[in-house]
């Protein structure tokens, strides 16, 4: 069998309810769609809200200055968070927010829907469908250190997986290779091949048919990852599932682009060429510092 990506029909719920739609009465049609990650790879996640709203208007920021969050604290990652959020939806007046992250979801999302008056969708590791494609019974997880020791993924796990083994793997290295590759930079090969043979040398490790990449990040690396399990592996991430979320909360909403999409970045903005060509390849044609 040949490997295969699957992008998760998994909608993006996280730590607490889902929010309810805004009345699109009350939308201002310029108000912009509010993506945020710790650094590029929400842009997977931005790439699937192009497909299914081609006209709304994005912001998309990067807590740069932030990056990496897998390595934080709980405590560090949630002020974090609810700070710059705040701040961010105060100034630009979003319909919506995405925390295109798994780290800062899966730590953050509860606090933000409490303080701020605006829907959030997260994004939390995606078990549950990869648990019904599994044929072997043995999914590997993939993610960041504060991720996979969440005890939201132990819930995840309980409710979706029972019968069925997780071997969960902290690969942070793969964050600074994705963040590389988008730079136009060689990406550690060693990090790719580390992680793999990390996961197929824990206890079943061998049987695993199923691999969750539970950070946003971690798609933009699909192609290096396939090469590294080899055959007859597939890839699970929630990127499509996010999106149509977004699309089912903003449904009827009139959408006016009265200015072009930009990104917002919290460290510094004199990036690579190549950056900053990215960025326009994905529509972000201005980049400003937060």
């Amino acid at each position: 069998m040949t490997t295969e990506t699957i992008s998760a029909a998994h909608q993006a719920s996280a730590p607490s309810a889902d929010p309810a739609p805004l009345d699109p009465a009350h939308i201002d049609p310029a108000a912009p769609i509010l993506l945020f990650d710790s650094g590029v790879g929400g842009l997977t996640v931005l790439e699937e809200v192009r497909k299914q709203l081609p006209d709304a208007p994005v912001i998309y920021a990067a807590d740069t200055a932030g990056l990496p969050y897998g390595s934080k604290t709980e405590a560090q990652i949630a002020a974090r968070v609810a700070g710059l959020l705040g701040r961010m939806t105060e100034r630009f007046h979003p319909r919506l927010v995405c925390i295109a992250c798994n780290t800062a979801s899966t730590i953050a999302l509860g606090m933000v829907r409490e303080v701020l008056e605006v829907p959030i969708v997260g994004t939390v590791p995606a078990i549950k469908p990869a648990a019904a494609m599994t044929r072997t019974g043995v999914i590997g997880l993939l993610g960041t250190e504060a991720t996979i020791r969440q005890a939201y993924v132990d819930r995840l796990e309980h409710e979706f997986a029972q019968g069925k083994v997780l071997l969960r793997y902290a690969a942070p290295g793969l964050v600074d290779a994705a963040e590389a590759k988008l730079r136009g930079e060689p990406v550690d090969s060693a990090a790719i091949t580390g992680a793999a043979e990390a996961l197929r040398a824990m206890p079943g490790g061998e049987r695993i048919d199923t691999v969750v990449l539970a950070c946003t990040h971690f798609p933009l690396l699909e192609e290096e990852l396939s090469q590294a399990f080899g055959p007859g592996v597939r890839f699970v991430h929630g990127a499509q599932g996010i999106a149509r979320q977004i699309a089912r909360l903003t449904e009827g909403q009139q959408w006016a682009r009265q200015a072009p999409d930009r990104a917002l970045l919290t460290g510094r903005t004199d990036i690579p060429d190549a950056y900053g060509d990215m960025l326009k390849r994905y529509g972000l044609e201005k980049v400003e510092r937060f």
